[in-house]
């Protein structure tokens, strides 16, 4: 029955150490007879060694990082060490019985804290990477600002330099990530976005610069847009009322927009376009905000348009995908004509993701999610059926 005992040992630590880890020493065997009053001193020992070990890599690890003293893995963390020492004690004191409870219990907390860090760091490495990745788009945009404000004969400073230093400083950040140096990943994004914050300010400089060279472009777009918001949000305020809503805060806020729209428009009418250009950026807070409500209004008649159109699920998914088709082809002649068109493709290609995915939730079943992205879809559609006729 003796070799039972060290079945069962090896069962609990097997159970209680995480995969991988090797803690007994190559040359260990387990001796084939033990005598009955040495099996619990016997146990006990490997049990300390086990424990010895596992405190050392785990303090290893946990010095390397830095949680708040209520987390759960601080919490386990703790537990774990306290086990230990009372584990420890009770051997020192031949108390083997109480060292064998105690060291496992000390196991099994050492046990969650690793696998918490394990996961921790597989969290950190896709938070890391879906940042890295992100920047290849913030990258295009960059460069492209760069080289039109070039064209127009504008200063562009450092710019072109910080982009390299930038587009580097993210490059090191993803090899630390590949060679799994999550450490050193964290300080090279933290260099990464500092570079990045060097090369937004001068890009902000670059894109003002850019709108009062192109001042009398940038206030048409404005005005264009903004007289269709007014006639949103209008309608949104007359609807509300109707419903008896209460449209105060809405109704005020679109008041201001006009009385913005018609300073802006008779700077306009006079092409005084760069004083145009300055009531806008001075209103830039209030726009934004009057921006958020439309675009919220405009959400909301999708939601209540896919309500409708969804009751045929196959008429509304032929449709979608006839829009998407018809505009991926306008967008394609649109670039051949020499359009940058990369901002509408990718909010065609969002419309295209949302789509896909409110097929796959109305597969499992799920209409009410599927309606919020097929919403989504519909707003992308739009913003690239408005693109398309601008430039048309």
């Amino acid at each position: 029955m003796r070799w039972k005992v060290w079945v069962l040992i090896g069962l609990l630590v097997g159970s209680l150490i995480p995969a991988g880890l090797s803690l007994a020493d190559e040359n260990t065997s387990v001796p084939s007879e033990i005598d009955n009053a040495t099996q619990e001193q016997t146990i006990a020992e490997h049990i300390v060694d086990t424990l010895t070990k596992l405190s050392t890599i785990t303090e290893r690890l946990m010095s390397n990082i830095t949680l708040p003293e209520n987390s759960s893995i601080m919490q386990h963390y703790t537990l774990a060490e306290q086990y230990k020492d009372s584990a420890m004690g009770a051997y020192e004191n031949g108390d083997y019985y109480t060292t064998i409870l105690d060291g496992l219990t000390a196991m099994h907390h050492y046990r969650v804290v690793l696998e918490s860090l394990k996961e921790g760091r597989e969290n950190l490495r896709d938070r890391l990477f879906e940042e890295v990745k992100r920047m290849e788009g913030y990258f295009k945009m960059a460069e492209h600002i760069i080289i039109v404000a070039q064209k127009q004969g504008i200063d562009v400073g450092n710019a072109p330099e910080l982009l390299n230093e930038t587009r580097e400083a993210y490059k090191s950040v993803l090899e630390d990530i590949r060679a799994k140096d999550f450490a050193k990943a964290q300080e090279d994004l933290q260099v990464a976005r500092e570079k990045k914050a060097m090369l937004d300010e001068q890009l902000k400089n670059l894109k003002e610069q850019l709108a009062y060279e192109n001042a009398d472009k940038v206030v048409k777009v404005f005005l264009s847009k903004t007289e269709k918001g007014i006639t949103i949000a209008d309608k949104a305020i007359e609807f509300g009322k109707e419903k008896g809503m209460d449209v105060s805060r809405l109704e005020n806020l679109t008041e201001q927009v006009k009385a913005i729209y018609d300073e802006v428009n008779g700077l306009a009418q006079e092409e005084k376009w760069e004083d145009a250009l300055s009531v806008i950026q001075e209103n830039s807070e209030t726009l934004r905000e009057f921006s958020k409500a439309v675009s919220f209004i405009q959400r909301k008649a999708y939601e209540r348009q896919v309500e409708e159109k969804i009751k045929d699920v196959k008429a509304f998914l032929r449709e979608l995908n006839s829009r998407i088709q018809k505009d991926g082809k306008a967008l394609k002649e649109l670039k051949k004509e020499g359009v940058d068109t990369r901002k509408a493709q990718l909010q065609l290609k969002v419309a295209v993701q949302e789509t896909r995915l409110g097929i796959g939730l109305l597969k499992h079943k799920k209409p009410m999610q599927a309606k919020a992205h097929f919403a989504i879809a519909l707003d992308m559609l739009h913003r690239v059926d408005e693109f398309i006729l601008w430039h048309a």
